[in-house]
């Protein structure tokens, strides 16, 4: 009988990998009926030059081309692909080809995308952060905190003018940034072009008062010509980010407002909503770490990474993962959570600590993340018992004593310090669920 299937051609144990290619960790589960290496060989054989069956007539190249799945580790495998496999520049192929139609393979009960480390050759082509960690610190002058930002809650529903005294409040707190939600673009009650006039007006406002420097991540997220005009409004308006639903959005408008934006100077806050929708399941989908790479790679200078105390999914060696990968120039692997990685030229971006914080929870969140973070507060300030100003006071004075090695709660006795006090007394050390 006549040979049908060709996937065992790529296996290879004894391969070993070129400089040049990319190895991508997977997590997979056979389904029913099929043998480990049946399911390994479609992985590499469907992401790469394979197909169901063997063909009339190959051309030489095609050996060349192969992926190699090259170590299995009990249900994980390391698969190595050819350089000359990949567009240079060109994001969304690359997950055409690494997170594309092997998902969809019946062989297959389970498929994780946990990690891919990219040689020089192929990240050389992209341009990475415009300002990165080191070109925002400068920015705002601050160095030896984290900087700190909060959405107006609940998260839509404010007019123009709401939203920008919610933001005067925020600032004068001594917060350094306010932050749209990821579900707030331009609506009939609060209108894009309006918001980011009204806010504009409200940050020099709070620039006078503090003697800070003051700005917003404000959501273009659009069609991508709109988004191109709504960047450029903000440009005009003197802000130096612009925030992007970046999963939602795709790579293709990402890769493009990061041209956009770069030419006028200004960062990306990257919000990740609708990443849960592909990498909660832990065997299944993509893994954050991998879109967090990615989306450095393209060019955010910052991104949301979970905080592992607040009300969102994500463990401690999640967060940590997302944090190392994102700020480190030389990445080492860890267990099967990610894997080496050297960014070359690539500026460091900063992790985003959000979601059900408040000012009991900062020595936490400090413990883990360090001061290299940009930490999100919102229901934990507007919920404060005095209001927005005290919350964003509170907050700020819980970071001031973890700098300064003393307890929230001794701190807290210090008359100056009566919103960390109050804060204390209505949260305390609780963690949101």
């Amino acid at each position: 009988m006549k040979k049908i299937e060709w996937y065992h051609e790529f296996i290879d144990l004894k391969y070993k990998p070129k400089k040049n290619e990319l190895k991508v960790l997977f997590y997979f589960q056979p389904a029913r009926g099929i043998t480990k290496s049946d399911a390994i060989g479609r992985i590499a054989s469907e992401s790469s030059t394979g197909t169901w069956t063997t063909l009339f007539k190959l051309p030489p190249r095609m050996k060349r081309l192969m992926a190699i799945a090259y170590r299995i580790e009990g249900n994980f495998v390391h698969v190595a692909y050819p350089f000359d496999l990949w567009e240079k520049g060109n994001m969304p192929q690359l997950l055409s080809g690494i997170a594309g139609n092997i998902f969809g393979m019946k062989a297959l009960e389970n498929l994780r995308l946990i990690d891919v480390a990219l040689p020089s050759d192929y990240i050389k082509h992209f341009p990475g952060p415009n300002l990165g960690i080191h070109g925002l610190r400068k920015y705002f002058k601050i160095y030896n905190r984290p900087l700190t930002g909060a959405v107006p809650k609940p998260k839509i529903g404010f007019s123009a003018e709401e939203h920008s005294r919610i933001a005067f409040e925020t600032w004068i707190g001594g917060f350094d940034c306010v932050k749209d939600d990821e579900n707030l673009t331009s609506t009939k009650f609060n209108n894009f072009y309006k918001r980011v006039k009204l806010m504009a007006k409200m940050r020099d406002r709070a620039e006078k008062e503090t003697g800070d420097v003051k700005d917003a991540f404000i959501n273009i997220t659009s069609e991508t010509k709109e988004m191109m005009k709504r960047a450029k409004a903000l440009h005009e308006h003197g802000f130096k980010y612009a925030m992007i639903d970046v999963v939602t959005c795709g790579e293709s408008s990402d890769q493009t407002l990061r041209e956009t934006l770069g030419d006028m100077g200004m960062a990306i806050h990257a919000h990740r909503a609708m990443h849960a929708s592909f990498d909660r399941n832990p065997k299944h989908g993509i893994t954050m770490q991998f879109l967090a790479k990615i989306m450095k790679l393209i060019g955010v200078d910052q991104i949301h990474s979970g905080t592992a105390v607040g009300k969102l999914v994500g463990s401690r060696e999640e967060v940590l993962s997302i944090s190392n990968i994102l700020r480190e120039k030389h990445v080492k692997p860890y267990k099967k959570i990610n894997l080496e990685q050297d960014w070359g030229n690539i500026k460091p971006a900063f992790p985003v600590t959000s979601g059900g914080l408040h000012p009991g929870l900062v020595p936490d969140v400090m413990k883990i993340y360090g001061k290299e973070m940009v930490m999100l507060v919102s229901g934990g300030i507007h919920g404060h018992p005095k209001g927005t100003r005290a919350g964003a006071k509170a907050t700020m004075q819980a970071i001031e004593a973890v700098n300064k090695k003393i307890s929230l709660e001794e701190f807290a006795r210090n008359p100056e310090n009566v919103e960390l006090k109050q804060a204390l007394e209505k949260w305390g050390r609780m963690k949101p669920k």
